[in-house]
Parts: structure tokens; sequence; C-alpha cells
């Protein structure tokens, strides 16, 4: 259904026992080969996964712009910042309290600190919100690389344009991490491909998506389940 198909009335009648789940994403370079929406896209598509498993969870329309500074110098890439983040998520959760609560579900990176500290705010100001990020990635596959080529594949397949598949840098994450801060993804990777593409499948994507959604499903359950029906 969806927080934004609805009108007021509609939400009125439910938003005390409702959660909203936020996708957030990114605009920015995925390699040659996958979409800028990249991130977004999964966001979308684990709120959608989210919101049919949990009756009481509200997706909400997506925020397509995040902190992505590190992918400067790439075409395409549009960011606005951590602070200009931050206020916005503290805004908009603050927007929300007929809500029981918000759970932002943040599928970009380089997004993590600044929700975190927006949670932390939020929190210090009694308001039910958390975070949730994906988990259990491989330190040599942290952009563009084989899971969300994979994904991608498992979403919109006719997005992915397989004959740019090429393998980036392949060192683990924390050997890039001091470069990374200093010059971003373009002083690693020429192509802006963190892991290797290739061998990516369909089949992987789903199983990936299944996992995710499996863990946020149960965040959302141990944060809320008192508060729902």
């Amino acid at each position: 259904m969806g927080l934004g198909s609805l009108a007021w009335p509609e939400v009125a009648d439910r938003a005390r026992w409702s959660v909203v789940a936020v996708p957030l994403g990114s605009t920015e370079q995925h390699g040659p080969h996958l979409p800028l929406s990249t991130d977004t896209d999964i966001a979308v598509a684990l709120c959608a996964r989210l919101e049919a498993e949990v009756p009481e969870v509200l997706a909400a329309p997506p925020i397509c712009y995040g902190s992505s500074g590190e992918h400067r110098g790439f075409a395409g890439t549009l960011s606005i910042g951590q602070h200009a983040l931050e206020a916005m998520l503290v805004e908009l959760c603050r927007s929300a309290d007929e809500f029981s609560g918000v759970m932002i579900v943040s599928t970009h990176g380089g997004n993590r600190e600044t929700v975190e500290r927006s949670v932390a705010l939020l929190r210090s100001e009694r308001r039910k919100v958390a975070a949730w990020f994906p988990r259990g990635g491989d330190p040599c596959d942290s952009h563009a690389g084989r899971v969300e080529t994979s994904v991608q594949l498992a979403l919109r397949p006719e997005r992915v344009r397989r004959d740019r598949l090429a393998t980036g840098d392949t060192r683990p994450l924390p050997d890039l991490m001091p470069v990374l801060r200093q010059g971003g993804v373009l002083a690693v990777s020429a192509s802006g491909t963190l892991g290797d593409p290739v061998g990516s499948t369909s089949e992987i994507g789903q199983q990936m998506l299944q996992r995710w959604t499996d863990d946020l499903v149960e965040a959302v359950r141990r944060e809320w389940e008192p508060a729902l029906r």
C-alpha cells in the first residue's frame, strides 16, 4: 500500500498503531554498470517487503539523496552532505509523532554516521525512532560489486549493463579507508567499483534480499512488538 498512496483520514485511522518505514538511499555512482538509484532501489524494495510482512508497517516515500561526498568526481552523483541529511532526518521524524515510531532503513554506507547521530538525538527527545542497516557484507565487496549487482538483477535486471561488468578494487574496505577518507572512491577505483560484479546472479540477489528482509522484520518486531496490535 505505502503511506504515500493514502489520504490523511486513512492515515489517521491507523497512525497510533503503525510504524513508518523510511527508505533512505542515495543518488550516486555505482560503477559503470549499475544505475545511480541503486541504494534507493534496494531501500524501497526492503521497505515494501517489510510492509508486506508486518501489517502495522507503512512504507514512506523514499529519501533519494544522502551523504555521498566520497563519490565526488563521478558524473551524476548528487550529495546533500551530513549536516543537511541530519537536519532532514531529525525534522522528518519529529513530524511523525502521531505514529508508534519510525524505522529508518538506510542502504548507503556513507549515511550511517549521520543516521546514528540523528537517531541518538531523537531518542534523547524520547521519540521512538530506530535505524536499520544491511549486515553481513563482504569487506572486499563494498560497492557495486557482486552483492549489489546481484540484488539489482533480482529487482530490475533490465537496469544492469551486463556488457560493462568489470572488476574494481577488491582490497578489504578497512585497508582502503585511509585513502578513501582523503581522496574518495576515485582515488582507488577509476570505475567506481569496490569489488567484483562478475558472476553476479539474480539468485544471489534474491537470497540477499530475503536475508535482509528477515533481519529487518526481526528488528522492527524487537523494537515495537509491545506497541503493535
